[in-house]
């Protein structure tokens, strides 16, 4: 899929986080396509090379990062690295995300809650936290949050990772707000499922599972990284300069039902 922005950003620094795999590295690949220097993050070494490499292979620049963004030293690491390596950060996609939840709400363990809610919720609150600065000194920038449609409508045997996008939602929301008149802008974005690695294995675990989550989409289908991608771009782009505040669902017709 050819994804573009309204035009070339020769020169423009965008971060990635969770782009080792799936919907981030589709992410940066698309940001690199379009004259963007990227920096990719992600927890997973291996997988973070791999889409450098990609983006390299292609004709792209970028370079990488290892980080857990549920670590603040590791974040403030990130964005100075990102300072160093390029000179500036124009536009984050705060992708980064986990669900390890296997059960009803009452099931959970408390450490099940606290690694999503770290990596989820804080590490989006953390890396905001050092972007935004970064971004008001420069005179603007753009941020989108991976929310997911687990953030606007129930998610049964999903409630803290839904309760974790709900909380992606709100925080998105209110930075928005506060830094509007900053010429800061900042989204999110809200998929329902998608074709990746996570979705792969679970079809490995329980194919039944798999093709529920297929009929549950109108449009007959579970949705593409590149899809997502598509989304990002446009939220980061001057095409949506009136927009913010938004949690953008990418599903499908999932949450018109």
């Amino acid at each position: 899929m050819n994804i573009r922005m309204k035009k070339t950003h020769s020169g423009q620094v965008a971060l990635v986080t969770g782009a080792g795999n799936g919907i981030g590295r589709a992410t940066a690949l698309a940001f690199a396509a379009n004259g963007l220097k990227v920096i990719v993050s992600d927890i997973d070494i291996p997988g973070g090379e791999d889409t450098v490499a990609q983006i390299k292979a292609a004709g792209g620049e970028a370079s990488f990062v290892q980080c857990n963004v549920a670590r603040e030293e590791e974040v403030k690491a990130l964005i100075a690295r990102t300072v160093a390596t390029y000179g500036r950060l124009d536009y984050a996609f705060n992708n980064a995300g986990i669900d390890i939840e296997k059960g009803r709400l009452a099931d959970s363990s408390e450490a099940e809650f606290d690694a999503i809610m770290d990596v989820n919720v804080k590490g989006v609150w953390l890396c905001m936290k050092h972007q935004i600065p970064l971004m008001l000194a420069q005179g603007g920038g753009s941020i989108v949050n991976t929310a997911s449609v687990a953030g606007l409508i129930a998610a049964p045997k999903m409630g803290i990772y839904s309760a974790s996008k709900h909380a992606v939602i709100g925080m998105t929301k209110s930075a928005a707000v506060e830094y509007g008149k900053k010429n800061i802008r900042i989204n999110a974005v809200c998929p329902a499922v998608i074709d990746t690695e996570m979705f792969r294995r679970a079809k490995e675990g329980d194919p039944k599972k798999a093709e529920l989550a297929v009929l549950m989409h109108p449009v007959g289908r579970i949705g593409k990284a590149e899809e997502i991608a598509a989304a990002v771009l446009y939220l980061s782009s001057d095409l949506a300069g009136f927009t913010t505040g938004v949690a953008l669902p990418v599903d499908g017709g999932l949450t018109a039902i």
